[in-house]
């Protein structure tokens, strides 16, 4: 059966989702998933996981979703393969980088997973001091737009919880090495719940790359 994610803003009371899932039924689509991705101002943010008996019903199926007084839905996207699970991802993501033995190959991995995690467009790991970029897959802005980027993101308020800057841009600071974890998607904002994944994602990288810089540091000293 075709599977979709749909983002959805609801109203932050009790019933709505209720009232959006009977929706969904009666288009005869499953609610397979549910991620709450943010809440405030009376309003969450969720993405709904919709297993449909035939994709031309993906049109109906938001049509019946925006009719429930005080839903929006912001976006829809089909689901290739298994569906997606965030906890799971991150899971897996952090085991990945804690096997890594090389510095080139952790940076690669942590931008290749973070870049499937997020649905990103593009990853980057950069220098925070000049934006060169260290590992990167997809099309990312310039190394003098990812320093201006990362030094006025870092130096924001707000940038201790990573919502600094462009809604569609996100970045994380590694603990150490001076370097930074930077995604983009194209007008497809980074809620509360992916920022607070970034971070933790960050952290696991910061300290595997502490770990093998060191190994690789005693290894060479060994040598001389």
């Amino acid at each position: 059966m075709p599977t979709y994610v749909l983002r959805v803003w609801l109203p932050d009371r009790p019933g709505a989702l209720g009232a959006v899932a009977s929706r969904i039924g009666a288009v005869r689509g499953d609610l397979v998933g549910i991620d709450i991705l943010e809440t405030g101002g009376g309003r969450a943010i969720d993405e709904l996981a919709v297993e449909l008996p035939v994709a031309n019903l993906v049109p109906l199926l938001v049509q019946e979703i925006g009719e429930v007084d005080g839903v929006d839905v912001e976006e829809v996207r089909p689901v290739d393969g298994a569906l997606p699970d965030p906890r799971l991802d991150a899971l897996e993501t952090a085991a990945l980088l804690v096997q890594q033995t090389d510095v080139d190959d952790l940076l690669a991995v942590l931008t290749t997973e973070a870049l499937r995690d997020f649905a990103a467009e593009w990853a980057v790991v950069v220098s925070v001091e000049d934006g060169r970029v260290l590992a990167g897959t997809g099309d990312a802005p310039e190394p003098a737009w990812l320093s201006a980027f990362v030094n006025g993101s870092s130096s924001s308020a707000t940038a201790a919880n990573g919502d600094a800057g462009p809604d569609d841009v996100a970045f994380a600071l590694l603990p150490a090495g001076g370097i930074a974890l930077v995604l983009g998607r194209d007008g497809k904002a980074f809620r509360a719940r992916e920022r607070r994944q970034l971070l933790g994602l960050a952290k696991v990288a910061g300290h595997r790359w502490s770990e093998v810089t060191l190994a690789s540091y005693r290894g060479a000293r060994a040598v001389s």
